[in-house]
């Protein structure tokens, strides 16, 4: 199991959702097709065929609670936890 899939795991698991690296998420978010713009401490996620836009913002080196279930919701509801590029 790969380290992006270990993070895919982590989140869908949700039993976690405080200790989510930030860094590891971006990664994660990239390897799902997501594009990326930054402002200050924003890091805005957009996807075509996704309506959502993710906004995160860094807590120390953590992602905010609020973040990784908003993200959980996306990757459940657009089901986009494929990630052999299928």
């Amino acid at each position: 199991m790969t380290k992006i899939e270990k993070i895919l795991n982590q989140v869908l698991r949700g039993t976690s959702d405080v200790n989510i690296d930030f860094d590891d998420l971006r990664s994660l978010l990239h390897q799902l097709g997501f594009e990326e713009r930054i402002k200050g401490s924003h890091h805005i996620f957009w996807k075509k065929e996704v309506v959502e836009i993710i906004n995160l913002q860094p807590k120390r080196s953590k992602v905010k609670l609020y973040q990784v279930k908003q993200i959980r919701n996306v990757i459940v509801k657009y089901k986009l936890g494929d990630l052999s590029g299928e």
